[in-house]
């Protein structure tokens, strides 16, 4: 199995200088990852690295805990593809989510148009953040994020308690059918863990240890 296709190389620490950077879009382009996933203000720096290469960049939205206001989210998903972004990953606002769906579907459905309207093509991921959410709230966000015209839905931030877990890669693919994306991320450090997301019905990985994984080694747990 060709897994570099399927990787988002991601680094999302709080501390990266322009060497981390440029060192995550070359092994992306060395070993054909789908994406490097950056934090915003490294998102210019990143497309300039990777202008055509193929490799696409992605960064995420309303991080990790999604509980910014929708106008701030929607600005920083205009920034960020202003600056060159591919692919936008927003953290659903979980209480949102739990209490008051409705409200949660008109949000994402506002930030989903506002993106579409910088970029008809930018690829939007939804992230649930599973460790904290019950099987039926998983399902609820699944299928809002079809409603409201997602490319994805995506476990887990790798901020939260618990990251992806093969049970949960396959709930979100029954929900979701065969036509809508599911990315896992959290936790995949080595080759047999990206098979196991794979097999379960995942079509992108998120994670740190892209080259690890390529190369059938397990990447240690970072501290």
């Amino acid at each position: 199995m060709d897994l570099a296709p399927l990787i988002d190389h991601t680094f999302l620490k709080p501390a990266a200088d322009k060497a981390a950077i440029a060192t995550l879009c070359a092994e992306a382009k060395a070993h054909g990852f789908a994406s490097v996933c950056v934090n915003p203000a490294e998102v210019a720096a990143a497309a300039r690295a990777l202008a055509g290469s193929g490799v696409r960049v992605c960064t995420v939205v309303g991080f990790p805990l999604g509980a910014s206001t929708t106008r701030t989210k929607c600005f920083e998903a205009a920034d960020a593809i202003q600056a060159g972004a591919d692919e936008l990953d927003l953290v659903v606002n979980q209480r949102l989510l739990k209490f008051a769906p409705a409200a949660c579907e008109a949000e994402l459905l506002q930030w989903v148009r506002t993106c579409r309207t910088f970029r008809s093509d930018v690829t939007l991921k939804l992230i649930l953040e599973c460790c904290n959410l019950t099987k039926a709230e998983i399902v609820r966000g699944c299928k809002i994020a079809q409603r409201v015209g997602f490319d994805f839905v995506k476990t887990s931030t790798g901020f939260g308690a618990g990251g992806a877990t093969v049970e949960d890669v396959s709930l979100l693919r029954r929900t979701v059918g065969p036509e809508m994306g599911v990315k896992a991320a959290g936790g995949i450090r080595d080759r047999a863990t990206a098979e196991a997301m794979v097999a379960a019905g995942a079509t992108r990985l998120g994670s740190s240890a892209g080259v690890a994984i390529v190369q059938k080694r397990r990447c240690p747990r970072k501290r």
